[in-house]
C-alpha cells in the first residue's frame, strides 16, 4: 500500500505543437503505462504522476520530458516511447538520472537570452486543468479588476504599460480600448483574432494549446474595460487541438462561474463563443474577420470606419490577437511599470517568434523587444545548420521583408524593422543561408499572398498576379532588361492602392530582396544564372572528369537517358536531353557531377 503524505514526483511531457509532431502523445501514454505497471505496487517514499504540458519552445529537441522532484527538475530531450521504461526504472525508482538522455548546454543557451512571460506557464502547467492556471495566479487579474479598479483605471494601466498589438500593426492596445469605450453604444464586442495563417508561424496556436485560460482572462478584462459582455475567438479549423483545449477551458470557466453573469459577485458578466475559420489568410484582416463571423464572405472593407466605431454587426468592437490578450492578465497582476521596464522606449515588453528555417535550434521563443537579430539567430538559434554562411532572415511572415547579413545587429522592434523594409508582423522568423536564392524566396512568398488574395480590389488581385508572372519568368531564365524596374513600379502601385493590409504589404519580399540582393536579380536576367544554384531552369549539369569513376550510379538514376558511358569509364551528360532534375547530382558519391 502507498504511504500517506508522500512527496509527489511529476513527469511532465510536452504535447504542444512540436511535441505532438514528435510523438508526445505516444510518449505520455508510455509513461502512464510504466508508472502504473512499476510504481503503484512498490513501497516507495514518493508518489509518481504524469502531466501533459504545452509547448516548451525548443521544438528541435522534442519530445521534452521533465522529471520534477520537489524543487529539483531535470529535463530529458528527444524522448521516444520505448525510452520511458528506463527513465522510470533508473530515475524515478532507482534515483539515478539517465545522463546520456538529459539536455545539454545547448538547451540552456537556447533559453539564456529569452524573457518568458507568456510562454513561462505554457511549459509548466496542464492546459486542460483550470486549477493549474489558478495555482500560478490565474484569474487573479480579473478579480483585482472587478474589486479594485474601474474601467478607466484598467485602460490607463494598459496604456501605461506600452503594450502594442502583437498581431502585426503594433497599434497601442490601451488606446484602442479607450476609443472603443468612448464610442457610444449599448452593445460592444471583444474579438480574439486567432486566425494565424503565416507559413511557419505557430505562436498563437501554441499559447492556446499551452495556456488557454490566459486568453480567456485577457478577453474578460478587455470586456470590462470597454463595456462589453460578449466575446468571440476566431480560430482556424486547422488547429483542432487548440480548438479542443479552448472549448474545454471555456467550459471549465463556466463551471466555476468565471464566465457568465455576476462574475465574482460583481455586476459584470461576460461570455465567449468560438467561431471556426475556414483557412482564408485574408480573414486575419480585421474587417474580413468580422464579415466571416457575420456569415458573409471573408473580404475586407474600406476603412474608416474602423471596427472600434463600427465593427461586428455594426457595433463598436475591439479586435486583439491571442498574444496581445494573453499579456493582459500578467500586466494587471504585476503592474504597468513592470511590463514597461522590459523592451525599448517605443516597443515595450516581449515578443514571441517562431524561429524556423536554416537555423540549428528551431522553435518558439519569447524575447525582450530590442534584442538583436544576431542574438536571436546565433545565441538562441545556435547559428546556421551545417555552419553555412548566414544570408538573410525573413521577418513578419509572407508580408515581411528579407534582412541581409550586414544588418544582423539591428534591434528587433517595430521601428527598427520598418526602417530596413520589414515588419515585426505576428512573429514569423525564417532564417536563410547561402544555398537560398533570394529571387526564388521572393517568388515563394508572393505565390502565397497572391493565392490568398480575396480578389476584391484590382491592385491586389491583378497586381500581385503580374508580380508573380515576372518573378516566374526571371527564375526560368526568361527575364528581360527593365524587369527589376517594372517590379519596383508595380510594387509601389500595389502598396499605395490596395484596400487592406494583405495587398499593401504583399510586395515587401520583392522590394526588400531587390533592395539588398539586386545583383542576384541581375545575374538571373542578364547572365541567365542562379548564383545559389536553386532555380532549376538556369542550371547546367556536367561530369567532372577527374572525379568520375564510371560507377554508373548517375546513369541508373537519370530518368531521361541523358547520361551515357560504360562501366569504369568516363560518363557524359547530354545537355539537350537533360531535364535538370538533379538526380545524378544527388546520387554521385564521388562528387563527380557538377552544376552551374
Amino acid at each position: 500500500m502507498q504511504k500517506n503524505n508522500l512527496k509527489k514526483v511529476i513527469v511532465r511531457v510536452c504535447i504542444g505543437t512540436g511535441g505532438l509532431a514528435a510523438g508526445g502523445k505516444e510518449v505520455i501514454d508510455a509513461f502512464k503505462k510504466e508508472i502504473s505497471d512499476r510504481c503503484i505496487d512498490i513501497d516507495l517514499d514518493f508518489t509518481c504522476h504524469y502531466q501533459k504540458v504545452g509547448c516548451r519552445g525548443f521544438c528541435a529537441r522534442d519530445v521534452l520530458v521533465d522529471v520534477v522532484d520537489g524543487d529539483k527538475s531535470l529535463t530529458y530531450q528527444c524522448i521516444k516511447p520505448e525510452m520511458a521504461a528506463r527513465i522510470v526504472d533508473e530515475h524515478l525508482i532507482g534515483g539515478k538520472p539517465v545522463k546520456e538522455w538529459l539536455i545539454d548546454d545547448t538547451y540552456y543557451a537556447f533559453h539564456a537570452k529569452q524573457k518568458k512571460i507568456l510562454l513561462k506557464d505554457c511549459g509548466t502547467i496542464d492546459p486542460e486543468d483550470i486549477n493549474a492556471y489558478i495555482d500560478v495566479g490565474g484569474y487573479s487579474g480579473i478579480k483585482k479588476v472587478l474589486s479594485e479598479m474601474n474601467p478607466e483605471d484598467v485602460i490607463s494601466e494598459i496604456k501605461a504599460s506600452g503594450l502594442r498589438g502583437r498581431g502585426g500593426a503594433g497599434f497601442p492596445t490601451g488606446l484602442k480600448w479607450e476609443i472603443c469605450r468612448k464610442t457610444p453604444g449599448d452593445t460592444k464586442y471583444i474579438i480574439c483574432n486567432a486566425d494565424e495563417g503565416d507559413p511557419g508561424a505557430f505562436m498563437d496556436r501554441s499559447i492556446i494549446e499551452g495556456n488557454p485560460h490566459s486568453v480567456i482572462e485577457g478577453m474578460m478584462i478587455a470586456g470590462y474595460a470597454v463595456g462589453s459582455d460578449h466575446g468571440y475567438v476566431y480560430i482556424r479549423a486547422e488547429y483542432p487541438f487548440a480548438v479542443e483545449r479552448l472549448r474545454l477551458a471555456i467550459s471549465q470557466a463556466h463551471e466555476r462561474g468565471y464566465l457568465g453573469k455576476n462574475i465574482f459577485g460583481s455586476n459584470f458578466g461576460f461570455d465567449i463563443k468560438v467561431k471556426l475559420g475556414a483557412g482564408a489568410f485574408v480573414c486575419g484582416e480585421e474587417t474580413a474577420l468580422i464579415a466571416s463571423i457575420e456569415g458573409q464572405r471573408g473580404m475586407p472593407r474600406a476603412k474608416p470606419p474602423f471596427p472600434v466605431h463600427h465593427g461586428l454587426w455594426g457595433k463598436p468592437t475591439v479586435i486583439n490577437n491571442v498574444e496581445t490578450l494573453s499579456n493582459i492578465p500578467y500586466i494587471i497582476r504585476n503592474g504597468a511599470q513592470w511590463y514597461a521596464s522590459i523592451g525599448t522606449e517605443k516597443s515595450k515588453g516581449t515578443k514571441v517568434f517562431a524561429l524556423t528555417g536554416k537555423v540549428k535550434n528551431t522553435g518558439l521563443i519569447e524575447v525582450p523587444m530590442g534584442i538583436t537579430l544576431r542574438e536571436i539567430i546565433y545565441d538562441i538559434g545556435g547559428g546556421i545548420i551545417g555552419d553555412r554562411e548566414f544570408k538573410a532572415v525573413q521577418t513578419g511572415g509572407p508580408s515581411g521583408g528579407c534582412i541581409p547579413a550586414e544588418m544582423l545587429d539591428i534591434p528587433v522592434d517595430y521601428e527598427s524593422l520598418a526602417q530596413v523594409g520589414s515588419i515585426v508582423g505576428s512573429g514569423g522568423m525564417v532564417v536563410l543561408d547561402e544555398t537560398d536564392c533570394m529571387v526564388n524566396i521572393a517568388r515563394f512568398f508572393l505565390e502565397f499572398t497572391q493565392a490568398e488574395s480575396c480578389g476584391k480590389c484590382v491592385p491586389c488581385r491583378i497586381g500581385t498576379k503580374r508580380l508573380l508572372e515576372i518573378l516566374d519568368r526571371i527564375t526560368k531564365g526568361l527575364g528581360r532588361e527593365g524587369d527589376i524596374e517594372l517590379l519596383q513600379k508595380l510594387s509601389s502601385d500595389i502598396k499605395a492602392a490596395s484596400l487592406c493590409g494583405l495587398g499593401q504589404t504583399a510586395p515587401n519580399p520583392v522590394l526588400s530582396t531587390i533592395r539588398y540582393f539586386r545583383e542576384e536579380y541581375e545575374a538571373h536576367i542578364r547572365d541567365k544564372k542562379c548564383p545559389a544554384k536553386v532555380c532549376r531552369d538556369l542550371l547546367t549539369y556536367y561530369i567532372i572528369e577527374e572525379f568520375c569513376k564510371g560507377c554508373g550510379a548517375c546513369l541508373r538514376a537519370c530518368p531521361s537517358g541523358a547520361i551515357t558511358g560504360e562501366k569504369k569509364k568516363l560518363h557524359k551528360i547530354n545537355p539537350d536531353i537533360c531535364i535538370k532534375c538533379g538526380a545524378c547530382f544527388e546520387v554521385c558519391k564521388f562528387k563527380a557531377v557538377g552544376r552551374e
